[in-house]
This record gives structure tokens, C-alpha cells and sequence, in this order.
């Protein structure tokens, strides 16, 4: 896609959304296959519902400004999920109160890069004129933040203690 206004530029950032939501949710539950703590689990399941109801959210959007959601390939959230599988999904870690450290870790850089994603595009939805698409993606960064809060919650709750034990 050539990107020759903000227009351009907003859809090419859903697609990259879009692509960075369905690597991270594959990358989510490795992940929440390999947590110990319930605490984490549940969380983790519950990112992965969060992560799938963005992407219909994100797919909705995309397909209403008559664009191809699977249009970009996020190669930063690749580069994210190789973190992730190398120091959590595929990682040699004995002690599990320090692997659901690290499992808090990667998430929440995945986490983080969504939260980039979507204040950017709330910000040109906004600059656009397109406030339902804003109030969506709104929506969607404010879940995004309460799910990375509850991770760091469970990280200096319990998990960081129990791992700093090991």
C-alpha cells in the first residue's frame, strides 16, 4: 500500500495492529501453557480473550474503510514473540516462580508495543474526524492498559517475591 495521506498512514497502522494482535495472541497462550501461578493463568486467559476481541475490533475497522486487514506484517511484535519463545516458551528455567517472572516479562513487552499501536491510532482517528473508529480503539487501549496493570500487579504482588526466593 502506498501511504500518501493520514488516511493511508491510519489504515497501514490497523493492519499492523491487526498483524501484531494475532502474532501476540499465538505467542499468549504458550505462554499461558506454560505459567504455574493461577493468578498468572487467569490472567493470561484472560489476555487472550482481550487480544481476540481487539482483533475483531481492529478486523471491523479495517474492513469498514474497505481495506484488507491482512494487508501488513507486523515485524515488530515478530521480533517481540522471538523474545517471548526464547526466554519464556522455549526457555531452561527450573524454578517456576522465576519462570512466571519471565512470562510476565515477555507479555508485557508485547503489551507494551499495543499500547503504542493504539494511542497512535486513536490519535489519527481523532485527527481524521473518525470518532466511532476513535471510541473503538479508545476502548481497546484502555482494556490493553488494564491488562498490563494487572500484570504488573501480579508481578510485584507475589510472583517477583516468589521468584526473588528461588
Amino acid at each position: 500500500m502506498t501511504i500518501t495521506t493520514l488516511k493511508d498512514l491510519y489504515i497501514d497502522q490497523l493492519q499492523d495492529i491487526y498483524s501484531a494482535n494475532k502474532q501476540s495472541l499465538e505467542a499468549t497462550k504458550q505462554l499461558h501453557a506454560k505459567a504455574t501461578s493461577d493468578e498468572l493463568r487467569s490472567a493470561l486467559e484472560d489476555g487472550v480473550k482481550g487480544i481476540s476481541e481487539g482483533m475483531v475490533q481492529v478486523r471491523n475497522l479495517i474492513e469498514s474503510h474497505d481495506a484488507n486487514p491482512n494487508g501488513e506484517f507486523c515485524k515488530g511484535m515478530e521480533g517481540l514473540v522471538k523474545e517471548a519463545k526464547a526466554h519464556a516458551i522455549n526457555a531452561d528455567i527450573d524454578d517456576k516462580d522465576v519462570l512466571d517472572a519471565s512470562i510476565i516479562t515477555q507479555y508485557q513487552r508485547m503489551t507494551h508495543y499495543g499500547l503504542a499501536g493504539y494511542g497512535t491510532a486513536v490519535a489519527f482517528a481523532n485527527r481524521l474526524g473518525l470518532t466511532g473508529d476513535a471510541e473503538t480503539l479508545q476502548n481497546c487501549l484502555d482494556n490493553t492498559y488494564d491488562g498490563d496493570r494487572r500484570m504488573t500487579d501480579i508481578a510485584t504482588g507475589k510472583v517477583n517475591k516468589e521468584a526473588l526466593a528461588a
